[in-house]
């Protein structure tokens, strides 16, 4: 099976059963290796029923496209079902300092919708661990 070229595909991927994290991965791989990424982020991805996947993956939308800066920032990305009501750090260590780690690393397109995770979340191996894939 090839990698999602959409975003879109890798929501579509995860409803037919595969990892998230994996999914997501793959994507990040096609979205860096592209020349052409603003279809990638266009068509909004179904709803996956996991309102923290569903809320990610606005973030990742929004985060991909200012990162890269690209044209614009989908409109589906300020759909009410992409945002948290509540702070979701994602850790598997539940400890206080991770926690607070994470609430201040996190880029502000996820912190927004209460997404707290890393510095730099969609960093892959093969970038340098301070770079950010520009146009």
């Amino acid at each position: 099976m090839s990698r999602p070229h959409t975003l879109g595909e890798a929501a579509a991927r995860i409803l037919a059963g595969t990892n998230p994290s994996i999914a997501i991965c793959e994507f990040a791989d096609t979205f860096y290796a592209s020349a052409d990424r603003e279809p990638m982020l266009a068509d909004e991805p179904p709803l996956t029923g996991d309102r923290h996947l569903d809320a990610l993956l606005g973030g990742i939308a929004e985060y991909l496209g200012k990162r890269c800066e690209l044209a614009g920032i989908p409109a589906w990305c300020s759909d009410g079902c992409r945002f948290l009501g509540e702070p979701w750090h994602t850790t598997a260590s539940d400890g206080d300092g991770m926690r607070e780690y994470l609430t201040h690393a996190s880029p502000a397109e996820f912190a927004s919708r209460n997404i707290f995770t890393e510095a730099l979340p969609l960093r892959r191996a093969s970038q340098s661990s301070h770079s950010v894939p520009l146009k």
